[in-house]
């Protein structure tokens, strides 16, 4: 096995783990980082679902939870991470979530000096409405009509032409993922990549992180910063006997249900045309339910528009006119990520209270679809008929369950979550493991619970503040 040394190891190239490795390179320290995937340029990108999904995806797209309901978890997997096959939506950490933290974690967070870096550096702007697309642009019409609050969303894109793809890799370079940005910036100040590099032992002594073993090699640093992702990093650190005390490694589970209904228009508005994630309408945000554009080309449509049979062969004869928009809710219930038998195993049930989220914001975004001049509405809610003429009364009187709910979910979370009290918690403040001296988490498992808006500008923010606090100490 070859040795190399360096002041930091990073494991993990996605929202976390690429922005930490910049940084910490730019401070002047000797950076190594490990990626288990491999690096796709934009010159690879096909814009063919069909191609992309097994060579962006882990698993091809198939990780799904075990529970009440299933729901699909895609994950990327390569330089990047999960950004490089996000839709690029960027909020920034809503202020009553930061107030929870404290109150309930002991976690004070002040990051508005960490938003700035890094929506600076991944080119974050408002989605213009020339190339939000006619599918997100008619839903902003019927809240406006409605007098619903609604607008463009902000996105880490740069010269973006709208081609409609952002799941399946951009085509053009125009989105700034992590793997676009953070990586080069590491390379350009000295730090060593090493793709298809699976981190399988971390070496501790004495209390103290002295390394990483991947199979091949053996990388010698005082300071590793696990950023594996929700799933995977509380994996790696239970394999290694780390983080467990608090009982919490691995629990704790959000993950932002979602699922997206349909519209029927009169006009073709060719829906995979345009910015796929380009409008939010935030009128029932307190109540933890966000309403955000979903989109994509025909192929996709085709797996995920609901019905079976002749009804769905007539949905997509009429895909050009069909619309589609998201429901997402800030999850009450907490799942598990384990290994069980070599495997994977995600387990999580979908609260009763959510399943009601949903139906309200689908009873929402029904009357959004009327007012903008759809004719029939479909939901993805078992037992509710297909809605049409302004009548959202099957909505109104549902009691709906978890198991009517069809949805997938893109924001894993919490699974090491941070906190002052090591009994309660993985990670401190400062986001070094409990116990640990040098060993630190910077990825979606640190984040203590669910935010209600996609979370990559929250998971960069606690990964540049980390980079700041090691630079300060080193």
């Amino acid at each position: 096995m070859r040795t190399i040394s360096a002041d930091a190891c990073v494991i993990g190239t996605g929202a976390g783990g690429a922005p930490v490795a910049a940084l910490l390179a730019e401070a002047g320290m000797r950076v190594v980082v490990l990626e288990e995937g491999e690096l796709h340029g934009p010159e690879t990108m096909t814009a063919r679902p069909r191609d992309m999904m097994p060579r962006l995806y882990r698993d091809a797209g198939q990780i799904a939870t075990v529970g009440n309901p299933p729901i699909v978890l895609p994950l990327g997997r390569g330089v990047g991470g999960t950004t490089l096959i996000n839709s690029g939506t960027c909020f920034r950490t809503p202020q009553d979530v930061l107030d929870r933290w404290r109150a309930d974690h002991g976690l004070e967070l002040d990051l508005e000096e960490e938003f700035a870096l890094v929506e600076e550096a991944i080119g974050v702007r408002e989605v213009p409405p020339e190339i939000a697309g006619r599918n997100a642009n008619l839903v902003k019409e019927g809240a406006d009509r409605l007098g619903i609050s609604a607008g463009y969303l902000k996105r880490n894109a740069r010269g973006c032409i709208g081609s409609g793809v952002c799941a399946f890799g951009c085509p053009t370079g125009a989105k700034q993922h992590a793997g676009q940005v953070w990586i080069p910036r590491a390379q350009a100040a000295g730090a060593e990549l090493h793709t298809n590099a699976r981190a399988r032992r971390l070496v501790v002594e004495n209390g103290r992180v002295r390394g990483v073993e991947t199979r091949d090699l053996r990388v010698a640093a005082d300071r590793v910063i696990v950023a594996a992702g929700a799933l995977l990093t509380p994996l790696l650190l239970r394999a290694n006997r780390i983080g467990a005390a608090s009982g919490q490694l691995g629990g704790n589970l959000t993950i932002h249900p979602a699922s997206a209904a349909r519209a029927l228009y009169d006009e073709p508005i060719d829906p995979w045309t345009g910015v796929p994630q380009s409008v939010y309408v935030d009128e029932l945000a307190a109540d933890g339910i966000m309403l955000e554009g979903i989109a994509g080309p025909p192929d996709q449509g085709a797996m995920s528009t609901p019905r079976s049979g002749a009804e769905h062969r007539d949905l997509m004869l009429n895909a050009r006119r069909t619309g589609s928009f998201g429901v997402m809710v800030s999850d009450s219930a907490r799942g598990s990520v384990r290994r069980i038998a070599g495997r994977m195993l995600v387990r999580y049930d979908l609260h009763p209270g959510d399943a009601e989220r949903f139906r309200r914001g689908f009873e929402l975004l029904a009357r959004i679809f009327f007012a903008a001049g759809a004719h029939e509405v479909i939901v993805p809610i078992d037992g509710v008929p297909t809605l049409r003429d302004g009548d959202v009364t099957p909505l109104q009187r549902l009691r709906v369950r978890p198991r009517q709910i069809s949805a997938m979910a893109f924001h894993p979370l919490g699974t090491a979550r941070a906190g002052a009290d090591p009994a309660t918690s993985v990670v401190d403040p400062d986001l070094q493991v409990h116990g640990i001296e040098g060993l630190h988490v910077a990825d979606g498992s640190v984040v203590p619970s669910s935010l209600g808006v996609n979370p990559q500008i929250t998971i960069m923010a606690l990964a540049a503040r980390l980079a700041r606090r090691l630079t300060n100490a080193g």
